[in-house]
């Protein structure tokens, strides 16, 4: 009895003790030998673990039948993956093996026996593969020296001490939660610059660090033939060109990587150690509408008050899954259509950033849009309504953005024959004016009693001109003479607040010609009467970056309105705007 009991007590030791071994060899197996393989038929058991687990490396599936051999972050929720062998040809569950074959080459087969990948180490004397506690993966022979190494391949991350160098990118995923490679990247450019890039099925586009600036002012330096950058464990990135910045919660002991996202922003991303959620410590791109093909061809980026992408009047989308396909024309843009067959629609505050066929300055608006009528090529122009007159014909539409301190609008080229319903986009279009047959006597009491915006033949820096008729049938121009003091003094106020010049003269809606501080003095009225919260931030200089006191500056636009009045009765007398001045408090 006592002999069974003992058998038993051992018995049980051993069962114990086989699955305390078991489980420990099974937790901390960082290391593939040569001859081995993982399985994708036992991709939960089938793993690396780093050895204080903060990194595993295996099959990670997606359905039923999708895998990809990758590395993630353990502890993340979603488990995070900072590497891929076939991002782009994911395997079979079935028969799909990582094998570390016997001449020292790491293979990936799918079910069919096509390899899939493999790494491309011309040495041969890999022993062992092995997963560090850095997330890297590596190759080592007898002596263990890393013949191979997956930091030199990054996907779409980049992990700290991992370092970035000459041909090595960062390539973002096509879509959220995909991973096949998309459009965006980050790179080392031939300049020895790093830069985000855009490029897509049909344009390819730099738009990080800003293209509107050089180098220098961008605080780069392209001296320098390194081509090296270092993300540290404090959450530190250091650049040869220069470029450095710090986590917003830098310090030890945080997981913590930068990854190019697929929205085409670089982003670093820190743990969360109890929610085991990430959330960003920097990025690249504060404005999201300023990443190049966020939204496709012909597509608009607009703040609502969150980036949101959408199709401009006359488009639609191309793919209602993907804004990466953009819009797509509902009208034929192959045949060149004459001047009296299209029609320009307004887009406010908006551009499409690049592709220029022309840019011209100073120009005036009708010899802008001119421009683009007589080229075929021409998709829209971007016409610019500061200083002098800025001009830009586009012959591509990409990069499109809305923003409300943008200074200029852009004109898209339309069919007359399209049909084009309104859109939030063009809420602040002007209105057409018809022409009218409307005469005036000078001299008749009527004259007080008429719309004079009927009669009006234009306008210049002392006031409007009217068509008028004499007693003797005889049809004349007549003048309004302006308080020459008043009117000046509220011309110099606007540009002061506005910041630019407002004397040229423009044409507004395609038609007649006018001022650009009838333009202005026309759209500001507009837009307090129709009780528009933001037509003073509109109309304050952008560049101003609201450094400013909105009680001040809304005096000022009310007295300078008032002082450019085209009815010289109802402007004030410059006593009484000096009053207004002194009597304006912050």
């Amino acid at each position: 009895m006592r002999h069974n009991n003992k058998t038993c007590y051992i018995f049980l030791l051993v069962i114990i003790f086989s699955s305390f071994f078991h489980f420990s060899c099974s937790k901390n197996q960082n290391v593939l030998e040569r001859g081995s393989s993982l399985s994708a038929e036992d991709a939960e058991s089938n793993i690396l673990t780093s050895p204080d687990n903060s990194f595993t490396c295996g099959f990670y599936g997606v359905g039923t039948n999708a895998y990809w051999f990758a590395i993630w972050f353990t502890d993340s929720k979603e488990k995070t993956i900072v590497w891929m062998a076939n991002r782009d040809k994911p395997v079979n569950a079935k028969g799909s093996k990582l094998t570390l074959k016997n001449n020292g080459v790491m293979v990936l087969k799918d079910v069919d026996g096509t390899i899939v990948w493999e790494n491309n180490s011309t040495s041969t004397g890999a022993r062992k593969a092995e997963l560090l506690n850095t997330g890297n993966l590596v190759l080592k022979d007898h002596k263990d020296d890393i013949l191979w190494q997956s930091f030199d391949f990054p996907t779409d991350t980049l992990l700290p001490f991992q370092a970035l160098t000459k041909g090595k990118k960062l390539v973002s995923s096509s879509k959220k939660g995909g991973f096949a490679s998309g459009y965006f990247s980050f790179y080392f450019d031939s300049d020895n610059v790093l830069r985000l890039l855009y490029d897509g099925p049909e344009i390819t586009s730099l738009y990080w660090p800003n293209i509107a600036r050089t180098v220098y002012q961008n605080g780069r330096t392209d001296y320098n033939s390194s081509r090296l950058a270092v993300l540290d464990d404090m959450g530190r990135f250091l650049s040869s060109d220069q470029f450095q910045f710090s986590a917003t919660d830098a310090g030890q002991g945080i997981k913590r990587r930068l990854t190019m996202d697929y929205d085409g922003n670089l982003r670093l991303y820190s743990l969360n150690n109890l929610t085991k959620l990430w959330s960003t410590s920097w990025q690249a791109m504060p404005q999201m509408c300023d990443v190049h093909g966020l939204c496709g061809k012909n597509g608009i980026c607009t703040y609502t008050p969150n980036p949101e992408c959408s199709c401009p009047p006359g488009y639609e989308r191309s793919d209602q899954s993907d804004w990466n396909s953009g819009c797509k024309p509902k009208f034929n843009i192959s045949s060149c259509l004459k001047p009296d067959e299209v029609k320009f629609l307004e887009i406010p505050h908006s551009d499409y950033y690049g592709f220029d066929l022309n840019n011209s300055n100073p120009i005036s608006f009708r010899a802008c849009r001119d421009l683009c009528l007589e080229d075929c090529r021409c998709q829209a122009f971007s016409y610019r309504l500061t200083g002098e007159g800025f001009c830009f014909t586009k012959g591509v539409l990409f990069n499109g953005f809305r923003t409300t301190k943008f200074p200029a609008s852009i004109y898209l080229k339309l069919p007359n024959s399209l049909q084009v319903s309104g859109s939030t986009l063009l809420a602040e279009s002007g209105t057409k004016c018809e022409p009218s047959n409307v005469n005036v006597q000078v001299g008749s009491t009527s004259m007080y009693d008429i719309d004079f915006k009927k009669v009006e033949l234009g306008r210049g820096g002392s006031g409007a001109v009217y068509k008028g008729d004499l007693t003797d049938q005889r049809v004349v121009a007549v003048k309004r003479l302006a308080k020459v003091d008043v009117y000046s003094y509220g011309v110099v106020i606007l540009e002061i607040v506005k910041g630019i010049r407002l004397s040229n003269w423009v044409v507004d809606d395609i038609q007649e010609p006018e001022t650009e501080l009838g333009r202005f003095v026309r759209i500001v009225k507009r837009k307090i009467s129709c009780g528009d919260e933001s037509w003073l931030e509109e109309t304050v200089d952008s560049r101003l970056q609201d450094n400013y006191s909105k009680n001040q500056a809304k005096v000022l636009v009310e007295i300078g309105l008032l002082c450019v009045e085209e009815d010289r009765n109802k402007r004030p007398t410059m006593s009484t705007v000096v009053q207004a001045l002194l009597d304006c408090e912050d």
